[in-house]
């Protein structure tokens, strides 16, 4: 990965209203944006590899859709360590943070094992039914849940900020599908 950091979008979203229509259209730009290149791309198109990483762009593309089921999965982490004194958070990211080294093998190896599994139409409705779900998620949250914030493991990701508040956590699969998707070699 990249040594981009989250920063400036991070700083963007701090003081202002929960924005829940930019997400919904990020995760509407990313949906059409995946579909679009997996009906394109040809099997040789899969095969290559990706610039700038060991995955070919099948895999990529498993990964880049991982990201959205991750949050899915980071929705209650962050409900919980928000709510809970900061040094909670703190000690969870920094224990995460030592794990580090295993996150990034675990990482690669699951984007080589999920493209098996997940290619073609099959990636298209895992990302739609997790899009989906995102969206009902999101329009469900108070202003003040969106506010909640906690500690990330700034290791595991570029795109992990320090800490993050769960609106920018909402906002963390587009940036890290955006990344990524530059990193394609597709014809």
């Amino acid at each position: 990965m990249s040594s981009h950091r989250a920063g400036d979008w991070v700083v963007a979203t701090q003081g202002q209203p929960p924005d829940r229509q930019s997400i919904h259209a990020e995760l509407e730009r990313a949906r059409a944006d995946l579909r679009h290149v997996v009906s394109q791309a040809t099997a040789v198109d899969l095969r290559r590899r990706t610039n700038g990483t060991r995955w070919t762009n099948g895999q990529m593309l498993w990964h880049m859709a991982f990201g959205y089921l991750l949050v899915r999965r980071l929705l209650p982490l962050v409900r919980l360590f928000g709510r809970l004194p900061e040094p909670f958070s703190r000690a969870f990211a920094a224990a995460l943070n030592v794990g580090t080294r295993p996150f990034h093998y675990v990482n690669y190896v699951g984007s080589v094992g999920g493209a098996l599994v997940f290619h073609g139409p099959r990636l298209t409705r895992q990302l739609d039914h997790t899009i989906d779900r995102l969206h009902r998620r999101l329009d469900a949250e108070s202003d003040d849940a969106l506010r909640l914030r906690m500690h990330f493991p700034v290791g595991w990701d570029p795109f992990f900020g320090d800490a993050m508040t769960l609106e920018q956590v909402y906002r963390y699969p587009t940036r890290h599908y955006d990344f990524h998707r530059a990193q394609l070699t597709l014809e």
